[in-house]
């Protein structure tokens, strides 16, 4: 831990910090919980990059903190010899995206690496997507996600489309710890950069070829043709990256009655009509309910910022009432549709697999089970699934169908190795019209998906702790819990105990202990009778400990009343 008041001291007096940022850092001499909060640590570079409240400091996000996250990342790259493939970079919505975006190409340029910066705001699939085409080594996206409008963050991808994995994100993270003198991070001005050839940017070419490869997901385009007009779309970009991608490709493929919430439609780093921007958040949705009623339309849509994630509420057509999917039902629908008409259209592959998070509703493997296709069952964070994407192309064994995390994301095709808002979008719009044409609307389908597999209800409990003192108590609470035998949940049964750090899994009945195949990871996993579980982590981009859970009922009630017991259940578990 850092002598925060030491490092204050040294940002206000040391040359290499400009005065905006000594300005800054005087407005709060004599707070010393601020100073503190800022200082005590450097903003840690993650298995997800960096992502930080803005502000000066080595535990915030400024354009310091992103040129130390850039040299490390440049000198991973140099040392592997593989920089002259370059690096693309996009950014989001928020306050200082386009400005970090800048820093981190003059940050790569002086270290002879060039840069294709998109020319404005860009989706996070697209950034996947746009560094497979270009041939890049590497990715970077200027993004907090769904965080409040006071963070920013910055995503590092590797070569293969995905977000780092081991051995390079352990490698990048090392460079970047080793670095500690700021005077020694290498810039150059963008002209300079632009001058030496070092600094391209890129846009309407790489953003064709993606929606390109985006509507060859599209399954049913005749059914499109013949619904289009029938269909009523109400879609939010929550003052973020989707809007232009998501109407561009719905208007290609047709459907004609489109409408966005004026409020959120416009790109705006405050996001001023919600506290955060998340899909997941009722708050978000407030105007396009409201639009949704003006309109009757059939089914409402918001993504995040960098429009990886997708919320959704469709209209039931019995009570008029629009009922919100969880990300777990919009991935079980969208995961459902794609593999059913694929199999209808054309034969599933009989290496074919549907790819799902530990986190993820157990409704995948039913629906796995029930098409014949394997399930694969990975660690929290879609690079894992891209992980597997890359090892099927690599054995020339499996064939990707779908892939999906609780977190509202998903990803059909393999154009991109990250979930991407923007084909789930379209493919949801699709489903309805598909679903429309044999009178039925999407929670229709929902329900009928329950009669079939079973009533799955699952749920995520997130409980903040912020601050200094709030990562202590996270780690507490995993250290307890990776030392506690736990036997009951609440009134229910521990069946067995995975434990992702000691990479086991203990039958509590016969005591028999056997290896979990998946990396190592800060995460325990408690399988519970009748089909259902609990699984604790902290978060990896909040300061939060996260308690995921699933049930399944033999009706609708039943699970909603064993998820309710297990909810109040569960949270014992983080209490220290």
């Amino acid at each position: 831990m850092m002598d925060g008041k030491k490092a204050y001291e040294k940002w206000l007096q040391d040359p290499v910090f400009d005065e905006k940022t000594k300005e800054e850092l005087k407005g709060i001499a004599g707070d010393e919980k601020e100073i503190t909060e800022r200082f005590y640590k450097e903003l840690e570079f993650g298995t997800a990059g960096l992502r930080g409240i803005l502000g000066a400091g080595t535990n915030r996000m400024n354009v310091y903190t992103v040129r130390k996250a850039t040299q490390g990342l440049a000198n991973y790259i140099n040392k592997l010899n593989v920089a002259e493939k370059g690096v693309a970079i996009a950014y989001d919505s928020r306050h200082m995206s386009p400005e970090f975006a800048d820093e981190a190409a003059c940050t790569l340029a002086a270290n002879h690496i060039k840069a294709y910066v998109f020319e404005s705001l860009r989706p996070t699939p697209e950034l996947s997507f746009a560094l497979r085409h270009l041939g890049c080594t590497a990715g970077i996206n200027i993004t907090a996600s769904h965080n409040p409008s006071n963070y920013n963050g910055y995503k590092v991808y590797w070569e293969d489309g995905a977000q780092i994995t081991p051995p390079h994100d352990k490698g990048i993270m090392d460079e970047v710890k080793a670095i500690t003198d700021y005077g020694t991070l290498k810039t150059m001005s963008r002209q300079e950069a632009e001058k030496e050839g070092l600094y391209q940017t890129i846009g309407k070419e790489i953003d064709d070829a993606y929606i390109a490869e985006v509507k060859k997901q599209s399954l049913h385009p005749e059914i499109i043709e013949k619904m289009q007009d029938s269909i009523s779309i109400v879609y939010s970009p929550l003052n973020g990256t989707g809007n232009l991608p998501v109407r561009r490709v719905l208007k290609e493929l047709g459907f004609t009655n489109v409408y966005v919430v004026k409020e959120q439609e416009a790109p705006d780093g405050d996001f001023p009509t919600v506290n955060y921007p998340n899909p997941e958040s009722e708050k978000a949705f407030e105007l396009g309910l409201k639009l949704a009623k003006e309109k009757n339309a059939d089914l409402v849509l918001a993504t995040d910022p960098d429009a990886d994630r997708l919320g959704v509420y469709v209209l039931d057509s019995k009570t008029k009432d629009y009922i919100p999917l969880t990300g777990n039902m919009s991935g079980c629908l969208i995961g459902d549709y794609v593999i059913g008409q694929r199999k209808e259209k054309e034969g599933l592959p009989k290496d074919g697999a549907f790819i799902r998070s530990i986190v993820t509703s157990n409704m995948a493997d039913a629906i796995a089970s029930y098409y014949g296709v394997e399930l694969i069952e990975v660690l929290t964070g879609f690079k894992y699934i891209g992980q597997q994407i890359l090892k099927f192309e690599q054995e020339k064994k499996g064939t990707y169908l779908f892939g999906m995390e609780e977190s509202y994301g998903c990803l059909a095709g393999t154009y991109a190795r990250d979930k991407d808002a923007i084909v789930a979008t379209m493919l949801l719009c699709e489903a309805a019209a598909f679903y429309k044409n044999q009178n039925m609307t999407l929670w229709d389908a929902m329900m009928k998906m329950y009669e079939r597999y079973g009533f799955y209800k699952d749920e995520v409990v997130s409980v903040s702790l912020d601050g200094k003192e709030g990562l202590e108590k996270i780690a507490a609470i995993m250290e307890k819990l990776h030392r506690e035998k736990v036997t009951k949940v609440g009134s229910s049964k521990v069946l067995a105990v995975r434990d992702y750090v000691k990479g086991t899994r203990e039958d509590i009945a016969t005591g028999e202990v056997t290896k979990v195949t998946l990396p190592t990871s800060n995460v325990m996993y408690y399988e519970l009778e009748e089909g259902a579980w609990v699984c604790v982590r902290p978060s990896g981009t909040e300061p939060k400990i996260k308690l995921y859970m699933g049930v399944r009922g033999d009706s609708m009630e039943n699970a909603t009343h064993r998820m309710d017991e297990l909810k109040v259940a569960a949270k014992s578990l983080v209490e220290i």
